[in-house]
């Protein structure tokens, strides 16, 4: 089987991903601030934040929090952020993770302001401070904040990839907080939290980190307080039942995904092993081949170009066949697995102009093989032949 759909679930897994889960199953479980814990209390997840704070730019570990996911931390935030009444910019290249929850609550869905993307999913920085702008005149008084921008670093649909340092010089020139969602660039694309002047960031564990399914969290800067959509057992003060200072909310409670934090973590080990650096420049490699071979071909639409589109991905459609279709032979005639429709990204496929069908996505890995590319490319060849 050739795989090529990482944007969606990473794989292979390195060997030691698979090996540190298996060792984690294998012995005495440890507990989260609680005691029974061979290791030494809340170990694990220690080493797991302070590798994620050198991978991504965080001095300030203590500050991340772990979740299912990216989908379950961006809810997480919304909710337990006081956004009513709070101008709330987003793009058009947003997954349906951030759309969804804001279009979905009254307290947002009012105060939404959409920046457009181009045809190649990129957002224009004079077109989103313009909007952001706008969107400054209409705070209310009772809102607690200026206002908050929330940005895809990286397109599931494009790999556009968005200038998160300049945009958060604009938040902070308005006073907006600002929130950026790395699921699609944490692990394969440099990042820098700090310096970028993000309050809020969402990652999920599953895809270029290389952890399992069912990883993730979020990062809230300090001196940013939310309340909490869940409450719980932690082991740390059994005796508190009634949180009334904003200090004291705790965001990880219940038993943690322990296994799964420790396969996380052997992922971004790997990733700090090898450098992001290194990860991006050889997938731009195997991205710069693939973009190339795929203009040979006059019957391939491309929705991007290798200059401007440098995340791990690219969409295409195939003329005179639907996406779906595509995807189902390259399932069943060839044993290549990419991802057909809208990605959950609704917003952006009206700039592509493909809101009827979506597209054909082909994502790559670090661990993506030159010879699994093309055989895709072979694949997509002899489809168009009959054509």
């Amino acid at each position: 089987m050739v795989y090529l759909n990482n944007s969606a679930t990473s794989f292979p897994k390195p060997k030691s991903v698979i090996d540190a889960i298996n060792s984690s199953l294998l012995s005495p479980p440890e507990n989260q601030f609680r005691s029974g814990s061979k290791r030494g209390e809340d170990d694990s997840l220690e080493t797991c934040k302070k590798n994620l704070g050198k991978l991504l730019g965080i001095k300030k570990t203590n500050r991340i929090f772990f979740s299912s996911g990216a989908t379950d931390a961006i809810n997480r935030i919304f909710f337990g952020l006081e956004l009513e009444k709070t101008p709330i910019v987003v793009t058009s290249t947003e997954h349906n993770s951030v759309l969804r929850p804001l279009f979905n609550s009254e307290e947002t869905r009012g105060n939404l302001h959409i920046v457009d993307c181009n045809e190649r999913g990129k957002v224009d920085l004079d077109s989103l401070e313009k909007i952001v702008l706008e969107a400054s005149k209409k705070k209310d008084k009772n809102s607690a904040y200026s206002g908050l921008i929330v940005i895809n670093h990286c397109s599931n649909v494009t790999g556009a990839i968005q200038d998160a340092k300049a945009i958060g010089k604009i938040a902070r020139s308005y006073g907006f907080l600002f929130m950026l969602d790395v699921s699609q660039s944490a692990g394969c694309i440099p990042i820098d939290i700090d310096s970028w002047g993000i309050d809020i960031m969402a990652f999920t564990g599953h895809k270029a980190l290389f952890g399992p399914q069912g990883t993730g969290g979020y990062y809230v800067r300090e001196g940013l307080f939310f309340s909490p959509m869940l409450y719980g057992g932690t082991g740390r003060d059994s005796r508190q039942l009634l949180y009334t200072d904003p200090k004291d909310f705790e965001y990880e409670v219940g038993t943690q995904n322990i296994p799964g934090i420790i396969g996380l973590n052997a992922g971004i080990e790997y990733t700090l092993k090898r450098g992001v650096e290194n990860i991006f420049l050889d997938e731009k490699k195997k991205m710069l081949f693939l973009y190339s071979e795929l203009k040979k071909n006059p019957k391939i639409i491309i929705y991007g170009n290798e200059t401007e589109n440098l995340g791990p991905l690219v969409s295409l459609n195939i003329m005179g066949l639907k996406a779906k279709d595509v995807g189902y032979i390259l399932e069943n005639a060839y044993s290549i697995t990419v991802r057909t429709g809208l990605h959950c990204s609704p917003l952006i496929h009206r700039a592509l102009k493909t809101q009827e069908e979506g597209t054909i996505r082909v994502s790559i890995s670090d661990l993506t093989s030159r010879e699994d590319i093309q055989a895709f490319i072979n694949a997509i060849n002899e489809i168009t032949l009959s054509l």
